[in-house]
């Protein structure tokens, strides 16, 4: 399979070493993750002679002694690799990573010491940023439906920029903003562009609840009401077309539209607005074989497009903005379930696992698909095919569905599920009373906990009914 180019969003199946590992891994270069196109395994999953995986350095087998499972494994060396990777891609860009994605102190940490910007959409993101001291400026605030307290929170704590989703937070804004100050924002528009896997993750047609309509001349009355407020500073538009998009045509078309509208700012106010948010949604591998979105083929379009449209209006160009999260942290992640039952249904031999739908809903709301392999033993048997599902009381609460594992499989075994780093913790519940699993980092050859296992104990402190 051919290597990627620079930038490619990309990484590395489990390579077969001659044995454990037992010394560290390299540290991080500012090269693309990865070897081989197509592969959800984070950068420095290997697989020793003796069946075992290790992810920077480290055992799975000795994660799931030390930690239990079900737990989320992250290598800190992937996600900064691909940190390095989007800023070599785009050198001139700023480059923000989604909250919403995965987000605790110490991926925070990670961005600011990587130079990546961040992006959050609530009060309790902004709140994790900054109880870990990320810079305010470096902060972009999200939000369809901002509470006046989120509002008041971010203009307190002086965040960078405030994305405007609706006209009535326009006034709302302003009102919060210190009258010796003036608070950066960006207008969010609809440029009517259908992108992303699923339905439920396309956020850029007419008919959704995100952003302002280009069409219907929303977008423009918003941009009027901005530029009316002595407190308010339009520094760009926004927008963002919706999630796991593997195509750059509809990143080009929409800066193509948004790099329009600029122009007709810049015509009916004067005004150069001299900042261009395309947000993220850059897809990934879930399966071998399968492709997200190239990073260096997304670079070149979108900055061709941006820098030949802005010549044809004469405006200079803006400075992009990009937001990845799940090209970040996605194929960083791993998730280490033990088998705790196999059974044959009618047509389906069933694996059942210790987790399920409370650490990984998006199988039961996006029909998602993942790859899964077992961990810590060598099966001498062929594959045969299997469905994985969780310990939840809901017959949706599946896993992956027909996946090659070996035919012995059998309880007790460790079996890895690849590229869990995004929307997998961020979206986990207390289904059935099931505490939430916990994070552990790994990098050269050491484990270290960055988020708890949530236990029986924390679910009664929320409990205050007797």
């Amino acid at each position: 399979m051919a290597s990627p180019g620079r930038g490619a969003i990309a990484s590395p199946g489990p390579r077969t070493s001659p044995g454990p590992r037992t010394t560290a891994s390299p540290g991080p270069r500012a090269t693309s993750p990865g070897e081989a196109a197509g592969s959800p395994w984070s950068a420095t999953t290997r697989v020793t002679a003796t069946g075992d995986v290790t992810i920077g350095g480290v055992s799975l087998t000795e994660i799931a002694h030390r930690f239990g499972t079900p737990s989320y494994v992250i290598d800190e060396t992937d996600v900064r690799l691909r940190c390095r990777a989007y800023r070599a891609a785009l050198p001139d860009a700023e480059i923000a990573y989604a909250a919403k994605a995965f987000l605790c102190r110490a991926m925070a940490d990670w961005m600011r010491t990587e130079g990546v910007s961040l992006d959050v959409c609530s009060g309790g993101e902004l709140a994790v940023a900054r109880s870990a001291g990320f810079p305010a400026r470096r902060i972009i605030m999200h939000g369809n439906a901002k509470t006046p307290a989120e509002l008041r929170r971010a203009v307190d704590e002086g965040v960078g920029r405030i994305v405007v989703d609706n006209v009535g937070e326009i006034n709302r804004l302003a009102a919060l903003v210190p009258i010796d100050r003036r608070q950066k924002v960006l207008v969010r528009v609809t440029p009517d562009i259908e992108a992303g896997a699923h339905p439920k993750i396309r956020t850029a047609g007419e008919d959704q609840k995100f952003g302002l309509s280009v069409l219907s001349g929303a977008a423009g009355d918003a941009v009027a009401r901005v530029l009316n407020q002595p407190r308010l500073e339009l520094a760009g538009l926004h927008c963002h077309l919706g999630s796991q998009i593997d195509d750059v045509e509809p990143y080009e078309r929409a800066a193509r539209i948004l790099v329009g509208e600029m122009a007709r700012i810049r015509d009916t106010h004067r005004v150069v607005l001299p900042e261009l948010d395309l947000g993220g949604g850059h897809g990934i591998a879930y399966l071998p074989g399968t492709e997200g979105l190239g990073l260096e083929r997304f670079a070149d379009a979108v900055v061709t497009a941006i820098t030949e449209r802005a010549a044809g209006f004469g405006l200079p160009v803006p400075r992009l903005i990009v937001e990845p999260g799940r090209a970040i942290a996605g194929t960083a992640g791993t998730t280490l379930y033990r088998v705790v039952a196999v059974k044959r249904g009618g047509s389906r031999t069933f694996v059942a696992v210790d987790g399920g739908m409370s650490d990984n809903p998006r199988p039961a709301l996006y029909g998602s698909r993942y790859t899964v392999r077992l961990a810590g033993r060598v099966s001498r048997e062929g594959p045969r095919p299997f469905t994985v599902v969780g310990h939840h009381c809901e017959t949706g609460d599946t896993i992956a569905e027909d996946v090659p594992l070996p035919a012995d499989l059998r309880p007790g075994d460790l079996v890895a599920l690849a590229a869990t780093g995004a929307y997998h913790h961020s979206m986990a519940s207390t289904y059935n009373l099931m505490g939430r699993p916990p994070v552990v980092a790994v990098r050269d050859g050491r484990a270290r906990l960055l988020v708890r296992r949530e236990m029986e104990q924390d679910l009664m402190r929320r409990d205050v009914g007797l």
